[in-house]
C-alpha cells in the first residue's frame, strides 16, 4: 500500500491540452484498450457542444469529431475489442456507434429504442456482445433497453432484444457492466437504488440479484474489490456508499462504508463535490476524487468504515472538474473540466509547456425487493 500512496503523492501534470473554444465543458472521458493489432491508444472526450472528439493519446492531435446535433449525447465508450469503434447514448432514443476508420462523420450503426425512450446512460459488456441503455422516466416508466452489441457492417440500425421496466421507477442515471463477467450489469437511478442484474436469466425478476438503497439520488456507480464483488455509489448530494454484494444473501451487513456528505466529512481539504471513483486493481484499493469549484482535485482512499485524504492536485484546472479516467496499465490519471482543459497526471512527468503551445490540434425502498416477471428477450413496448 505504501507504493500506491507514494505514487499518488507524486502525481503531477504530464500533459495539458486546451480546447479551442474555452466555453466547452469536457463531460466524459474514455481511452481505447491496447491490443496486438492496435498498439497506439485513442482518447475520446464527450463535450458540452454535443460532440465526441477522438485524439491520439501520445500526441494529442485530433483524429476525428462526431456530433448528434440537435440531440444530446450521454457518455462515451470504446469497444473493448476494437479501438476504432466508439459508442454514445443519444436523447433521440438511440445508441450510436462511430468507426474512426470511416471517412464520413455519421454513425455506422444505430441501436434504436422503443417509442418515447430518451437515453441518458449506457454501457457495453466486456465482450462487446451486449449494449444496455437507461432512460429518463416517461410517465410511470423508466427502462433498461438491451441490444446485440456486435457491429455488423452495412447494417444501419438494430432493434432491441428487450427491456427491463420494473426495477427502477425514476431516471436511470448509470449503467455499468461488470469488468470481467459480461452477464452482470449494475444500474443506478434517481430513485435511490443500485441494482445488479444477471442478464443470463430469462426474466427481469430472476435477473435482479441484488438491490442496494442509497437513500438518495444516484449520480455515479462502479465496481470494486477482488473479482469485482463490490459496488460503490456517489449520490447527487455528494454522499458515498460502498457495498459487498457477495454477502447480500447472508445476515451480515453488506455496507462497507457510508458517508452522507463528503463536503462535511473531510477537514484536510475543501470539497465542493465528488467527481468519480476508480478501483486500483493491483493494490485492491478503491479511490475517490473530489473537487472544489476553483479546480483543485482531492484524492481519497476508501477503507472499510472510513475514507481518508491522500493528496490534493492543485494548479491544474481552474474550474469544476467534470470527468476522470484512470489508465490502470500506464498508471495515468486523465481529468477534464469546465475550463475546457484536458489534463494528464503521472507520478513521473516533465513540466508542461505553455498552455498556448499545448492546445489541441483540432480545435429509497428496501435493500432487496422482489419484482414482477418480465423477460428480457420477450418484453416489448
Amino acid at each position: 500500500m505504501e507504493a500506491l500512496e507514494e505514487q499518488l503523492l507524486h502525481l503531477s501534470i504530464a500533459k495539458r491540452s486546451t480546447m479551442k473554444d474555452s466555453t466547452t465543458y469536457i463531460l466524459d472521458i474514455d481511452v481505447s484498450k491496447s491490443t496486438e493489432e492496435q498498439n497506439s491508444q485513442t482518447v475520446a472526450i464527450l463535450c458540452s457542444d454535443k460532440t465526441i472528439r477522438l485524439y491520439n493519446k501520445e500526441t494529442m492531435t485530433c483524429l476525428q469529431e462526431y456530433n448528434a446535433r440537435p440531440d444530446v449525447l450521454s457518455g462515451v465508450r470504446f469497444s473493448h475489442t476494437n479501438g476504432n469503434l466508439v459508442f454514445s447514448a443519444c436523447s433521440d432514443g438511440t445508441v450510436k456507434l462511430w468507426d474512426a476508420r470511416s471517412s464520413g462523420p455519421g454513425a455506422v450503426q444505430v441501436y434504436t429504442g422503443y417509442p418515447s425512450n430518451v437515453f441518458i446512460s449506457f454501457d457495453v459488456s466486456c465482450n462487446d456482445l451486449v449494449v444496455c441503455a437507461g432512460t429518463e422516466k416517461v410517465e410511470s416508466d423508466a427502462f433498461l433497453v438491451f441490444w446485440d452489441g456486435r457491429y455488423i457492417a452495412n447494417t444501419e440500425s438494430k432493434e432491441p432484444l428487450g427491456a427491463y421496466s420494473e426495477s427502477h421507477n425514476d431516471d436511470v442515471t448509470q449503467v455499468r457492466f461488470h469488468p470481467t463477467n459480461p452477464s452482470l450489469v449494475a444500474t443506478g437511478s434517481t430513485d435511490g437504488l443500485v441494482n445488479v442484474f444477471d442478464i443470463n436469466e430469462n426474466n427481469e425478476d430472476d435477473a435482479l440479484t441484488s438491490t442496494c438503497n442509497s437513500d438518495s439520488s444516484v449520480n455515479m456507480i462502479g465496481w470494486a474489490g477482488r473479482d469485482f464483488k463490490q459496488v460503490y455509489c456517489l449520490t447527487h448530494d455528494e454522499g458515498f456508499l460502498w457495498w459487498d454484494i457477495a454477502q447480500v444473501d447472508t445476515e451480515e451487513a453488506i455496507t462497507l462504508c457510508k458517508v452522507d456528505d463528503m463536503r462535511e466529512h473531510v477537514s484536510e481539504c475543501h470539497v465542493d463535490y465528488l467527481v468519480d471513483g476508480f478501483y486500483h486493481e493491483k493494490q485492491n484499493t478503491l479511490l475517490l476524487l473530489g473537487g472544489s469549484h476553483n479546480g483543485d482535485i482531492s484524492l481519497f482512499k476508501c477503507n472499510r468504515g472510513q475514507v481518508t485524504h491522500l493528496k490534493n492536485l492543485a494548479g491544474g484546472h481552474t474550474a469544476t472538474v467534470r470527468s476522470v479516467f484512470w489508465c490502470g496499465g500506464d498508471e495515468f490519471l486523465i481529468t477534464g473540466g469546465e475550463d475546457a482543459q484536458l489534463l494528464f497526471w503521472k507520478a513521473k512527468a516533465t513540466s508542461p509547456k505553455k498552455k498556448d503551445s499545448m492546445k489541441m490540434a483540432s480545435s429509497v425502498q428496501q435493500r432487496v425487493r422482489v419484482h414482477s416477471t418480465k423477460s428480457l428477450l420477450t418484453k416489448q413496448k
